[in-house]
């Protein structure tokens, strides 16, 4: 049975400790916002929205309390007229998302949210000395499955230019 050491913290603990000061600075946001946004957002709009920042209004109100601020969010194409449409709604998520009324308009931007993804390259098949010494390295390796997978990893490593000797 092992016990949990007092010291360790998580990767994640240190890295949001590390970047939620730099957020809150240049963006207005932290981490628990970003990591939230697909509940926040809704199926409707998780996919084609990301917050930008968070722009809080300079000193307080009359009694010299907190003003809400104004979110910016970034959104694709024609799907910002149905985002605008739903500002009130997500206003609401997003103020009881943070306990208190954090924001109280929001600030619609065009442009692409998601990356497209990465098409992942098959590397060229070795040749000459390569190919042999990578053949010659994988006998006796009888699983299919895991040879295959051994023949994608040397080609891949032997065939990077400067490294087919």
């Amino acid at each position: 049975m092992s016990y949990p050491r007092k010291d360790v913290k998580q990767i994640s603990e240190l890295a949001n400790g590390l970047i939620d000061p730099v957020l809150a600075r240049r963006a207005g946001i932290n981490t628990a916002l970003l990591g939230s946004w697909s509940e926040i957002a809704g199926e409707d709009f998780a996919d084609c929205t990301r917050p930008e920042k968070i722009a809080w209004a300079r000193g307080g109100n009359e009694a010299g309390g907190f003003r809400p601020g104004v979110l910016t969010i970034a959104c694709e194409g024609a799907r910002a007229l149905f985002l605008t449409h739903a500002q009130g709604e997500l206003i609401q998520r997003i103020n009881s998302f943070f306990g208190f009324a954090a924001v109280h308009q929001i600030r619609i931007v065009q442009k692409p949210v998601s990356q497209a993804p990465r098409r992942s390259r098959t590397p060229a098949p070795l040749k000459g000395e390569a190919a042999r010494k990578l053949e010659g390295m994988m006998e006796g390796i009888e699983n299919d499955k895991l040879r295959q997978a051994i023949q994608r990893l040397g080609t891949a490593v032997m065939g990077k230019r400067g490294n087919q000797r």
